[in-house]
Protein backbone atom coordinates (compact mmCIF):
# COMPACT_ATOMS: atom_id res chain seq x y z
CA UNK A 1 0.00 0.00 0.00
CA UNK A 2 1.39 3.70 -1.13
CA UNK A 3 1.74 5.82 1.83
CA UNK A 4 0.35 9.50 0.40
CA UNK A 5 1.61 12.47 1.97
CA UNK A 6 -0.05 14.46 4.40
CA UNK A 7 -2.46 17.01 3.24
CA UNK A 8 -1.05 20.29 4.87
CA UNK A 9 -3.23 23.14 4.16
CA UNK A 10 -1.75 26.81 4.43
CA UNK A 11 -3.52 29.68 5.95
CA UNK A 12 -5.34 31.40 3.02
CA UNK A 13 -6.26 34.92 2.63
CA UNK A 14 -9.99 34.96 1.24
CA UNK A 15 -10.18 38.00 -1.31
CA UNK A 16 -13.18 39.01 -3.75
CA UNK A 17 -11.00 37.58 -6.86
CA UNK A 18 -10.37 34.30 -5.81
CA UNK A 19 -12.76 31.79 -7.52
CA UNK A 20 -13.98 27.77 -6.28
CA UNK A 21 -11.60 25.60 -8.30
CA UNK A 22 -15.21 23.89 -9.78
CA UNK A 23 -15.71 26.76 -10.88
CA UNK A 24 -13.03 27.96 -12.65
CA UNK A 25 -13.19 26.77 -16.88
CA UNK A 26 -8.91 27.30 -16.84
CA UNK A 27 -8.54 24.96 -13.74
CA UNK A 28 -11.07 22.72 -15.03
CA UNK A 29 -9.49 22.35 -18.57
CA UNK A 30 -6.00 21.82 -16.67
CA UNK A 31 -6.61 19.09 -14.51
CA UNK A 32 -9.17 17.03 -17.08
CA UNK A 33 -5.37 15.87 -18.16
CA UNK A 34 -4.14 15.22 -14.79
CA UNK A 35 -4.43 11.70 -12.99
CA UNK A 36 -7.23 12.34 -10.06
CA UNK A 37 -5.27 11.37 -7.09
CA UNK A 38 -3.07 14.44 -7.63
CA UNK A 39 -5.50 16.89 -8.50
CA UNK A 40 -7.08 15.83 -5.05
CA UNK A 41 -4.29 16.38 -3.83
CA UNK A 42 -3.34 19.63 -4.64
CA UNK A 43 -4.35 22.66 -1.76
CA UNK A 44 -6.96 24.86 -2.45
CA UNK A 45 -4.25 27.93 -2.13
CA UNK A 46 -2.30 25.52 -4.83
CA UNK A 47 -5.04 25.63 -7.05
CA UNK A 48 -5.65 29.52 -6.69
CA UNK A 49 -1.80 29.40 -7.33
CA UNK A 50 -2.07 27.76 -10.51
CA UNK A 51 -5.10 29.56 -11.65
CA UNK A 52 -3.48 32.92 -11.39
CA UNK A 53 -0.01 31.33 -12.93
CA UNK A 54 -2.62 30.08 -15.96
CA UNK A 55 -4.40 32.81 -16.42
CA UNK A 56 -1.41 35.62 -16.17
CA UNK A 57 -0.38 33.92 -19.90
CA UNK A 58 -1.89 35.36 -22.85
CA UNK A 59 -1.99 32.37 -25.10
CA UNK A 60 -4.63 32.68 -28.08
CA UNK A 61 -4.72 36.26 -27.40
CA UNK A 62 -3.54 37.74 -30.89
CA UNK A 63 -5.73 39.29 -33.81
CA UNK A 64 -3.72 36.94 -36.22
CA UNK A 65 -3.20 33.39 -35.28
CA UNK A 66 -1.68 31.22 -37.96
CA UNK A 67 -0.20 28.09 -37.36
CA UNK A 68 0.29 25.11 -38.81
CA UNK A 69 2.57 22.01 -40.88
CA UNK A 70 3.47 21.22 -43.97
CA UNK A 71 6.36 18.75 -46.04
CA UNK A 72 8.18 18.43 -49.05
CA UNK A 73 8.57 15.74 -51.04
CA UNK A 74 11.16 13.14 -50.74
CA UNK A 75 11.94 14.51 -47.09
CA UNK A 76 10.97 12.49 -44.31
CA UNK A 77 10.66 15.59 -41.88
CA UNK A 78 7.53 17.30 -41.55
CA UNK A 79 8.08 21.21 -40.86
CA UNK A 80 5.86 23.71 -38.99
CA UNK A 81 4.60 27.21 -38.56
CA UNK A 82 3.65 29.80 -36.38
CA UNK A 83 2.50 33.64 -37.47
CA UNK A 84 1.14 35.56 -33.94
CA UNK A 85 0.58 38.65 -34.68
CA UNK A 86 -1.75 41.52 -32.03
CA UNK A 87 -0.55 43.97 -29.24
CA UNK A 88 2.14 43.59 -26.95
CA UNK A 89 1.11 43.25 -23.83
CA UNK A 90 4.09 42.23 -22.13
CA UNK A 91 5.97 44.73 -19.43
CA UNK A 92 9.06 46.18 -20.68
CA UNK A 93 12.36 46.47 -19.64
CA UNK A 94 14.35 49.79 -18.88
CA UNK A 95 15.86 49.52 -22.25
CA UNK A 96 13.12 49.17 -23.94
CA UNK A 97 11.32 51.81 -22.29
CA UNK A 98 14.37 54.34 -23.20
CA UNK A 99 14.52 53.23 -26.38
CA UNK A 100 10.82 53.40 -26.76
CA UNK A 101 10.86 57.29 -25.29
CA UNK A 102 13.86 58.18 -27.37
CA UNK A 103 12.12 56.52 -30.94
CA UNK A 104 8.83 59.12 -29.40
CA UNK A 105 10.99 62.03 -28.99
CA UNK A 106 12.74 61.49 -32.23
CA UNK A 107 9.50 60.97 -34.29
CA UNK A 108 7.74 64.13 -32.60
CA UNK A 109 10.76 66.25 -33.18
CA UNK A 110 11.12 65.00 -37.11
CA UNK A 111 7.22 65.91 -37.49
CA UNK A 112 7.87 69.47 -35.95
CA UNK A 113 10.82 69.85 -37.83
CA UNK A 114 9.46 68.93 -40.91
CA UNK A 115 6.29 70.83 -40.30
CA UNK A 116 8.34 74.30 -39.67
CA UNK A 117 10.27 73.41 -43.12
CA UNK A 118 6.95 73.24 -45.00
CA UNK A 119 5.54 76.23 -42.85
CA UNK A 120 8.59 78.11 -43.47
CA UNK A 121 8.43 77.40 -47.47
CA UNK A 122 4.40 78.23 -48.03
CA UNK A 123 5.44 81.70 -46.39
CA UNK A 124 8.49 82.33 -48.84
CA UNK A 125 6.32 81.22 -51.63
CA UNK A 126 3.90 83.97 -50.66
CA UNK A 127 6.28 86.55 -49.83
CA UNK A 128 7.60 85.72 -53.18
CA UNK A 129 4.16 85.86 -55.11
CA UNK A 130 3.60 89.05 -53.18
CA UNK A 131 6.52 90.81 -55.15
CA UNK A 132 8.23 91.70 -51.50
CA UNK A 133 12.22 90.97 -51.47
CA UNK A 134 13.87 91.52 -48.37
CA UNK A 135 17.47 91.18 -49.77
CA UNK A 136 17.90 93.31 -53.33
CA UNK A 137 19.10 91.33 -55.91
CA UNK A 138 19.32 87.87 -53.88
CA UNK A 139 16.87 84.86 -54.78
CA UNK A 140 17.11 81.23 -53.35
CA UNK A 141 15.52 79.89 -57.13
CA UNK A 142 12.84 78.43 -55.23
CA UNK A 143 10.28 81.31 -56.40
CA UNK A 144 11.20 80.61 -60.11
CA UNK A 145 11.14 77.09 -59.84
CA UNK A 146 7.61 77.03 -58.56
CA UNK A 147 6.48 79.33 -61.35
CA UNK A 148 8.51 76.71 -63.97
CA UNK A 149 5.89 73.98 -62.50
CA UNK A 150 2.63 76.16 -63.66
Amino acid sequence: MEQQPPNVDMPTQTTNTTTKANDDPVLTSLFENMDKQIVASFSHQQKRALSLAVRGQSWGKHSVDKRGTFAFPFVRWRFYYVFLLGRNRRAYTRREKNLSMLMFIAMVGGFLLISVMIGLLVLYLIKSAMGVDLFADSSTGIWDWFKSLF
